[in-house]
């Protein structure tokens, strides 16, 4: 197997293979989320001098003032990556643009808690300047991992190609199977349903077939859905019940 590649095992025995983001990638990410963040420095200053605020940085301000601009800076410089990671599922956008994504290292999508542990530790990375710290453990473990990646538990990998999205449902709007027993499932079934379509593409035909045929045996044994009330493709049928899932309005 590639160096670049990671295979994964989750606690369902479901087999999810990603691609690694390198260091090339990640810096091509951060290097226009720096931009994008300069930019946001940038028109607030424009902003303070609209306000009247001429010395912005003027040292001989109090030391109230001085925090605040301290907080200013703290929350753009934390809060842009910790929101956008939390809101677009690992992604900010240096990172849409550079077509890698944040995910936890079990396979699944991160959240909100990820996105702010992995953030916190971004200053210790980044020193003494430019990701020292996080470039340095970053080559010295397999998986690019930087400080802030061991501490919340994730990995940052390459997206899906156009193609693989494309093909996420090959199933029609409209079928003759009703599974309303979607409504049982599980945010975390969900999540593993999701990430199992979003990469089969890029999985072996045995095991994507035995993939697919175990998480089906799993979902069905728990949700009590007989073979007889299920398509016969076990691909089909977790389009079908992610699809009446996501329609859904706990899921939203």
């Amino acid at each position: 197997m590639p160096s670049d590649k990671l295979i994964i095992d989750t606690p369902e025995q479901v087999h999810l293979e990603f691609v690694l983001a390198g260091i090339g990638s990640r810096f091509m990410a951060a290097f226009l989320d720096v931009l994008i963040e300069l930019a946001v420095y940038a028109l607030l200053l424009i902003i303070s001098l609209g306000l009247g605020f001429s010395g912005f940085f003027n040292t001989t301000r109090s030391i109230w003032w001085t925090a605040l601009v301290t907080l200013v800076i703290f929350c753009v410089n934390w809060g842009y990556y910790a929101i956008f990671e939390a809101i677009w599922k690992g992604q900010t956008p240096g990172k849409r643009w550079a077509g890698i994504r944040v995910i936890k290292d079990s396979g699944r999508p991160i959240n909100a808690f990820e996105a702010i542990t992995r953030n916190l530790i971004r200053a210790i990375d980044f020193f003494p300047v430019c990701y020292g710290v996080g470039v340095l453990t970053m080559l010295l473990n397999a998986k690019n991992r930087r400080l802030g990646d061991y501490v919340a538990g994730t990995i940052v990998v390459h997206e899906s190609s156009d193609r693989e999205s494309s093909l996420f449902f090959n199933t029609p709007t409209r079928t003759d199977f009703t599974l309303h027993q979607a409504a049982g499932l599980t945010l975390q079934e969900a999540e593993l349903i999701e990430t199992f379509l979003a990469r089969r593409l890029e999985i072996p035909l045995e095991v994507r077939k035995f993939n697919g045929q175990r998480i089906t045996e799993m979902i069905s044994a728990r949700l009590n859905i007989p073979p007889e009330s299920r398509p016969p493709d076990n691909e089909t049928f977790l389009e079908l019940m992610v699809r009446e899932f996501r329609s859904r309005a706990q899921y939203r």
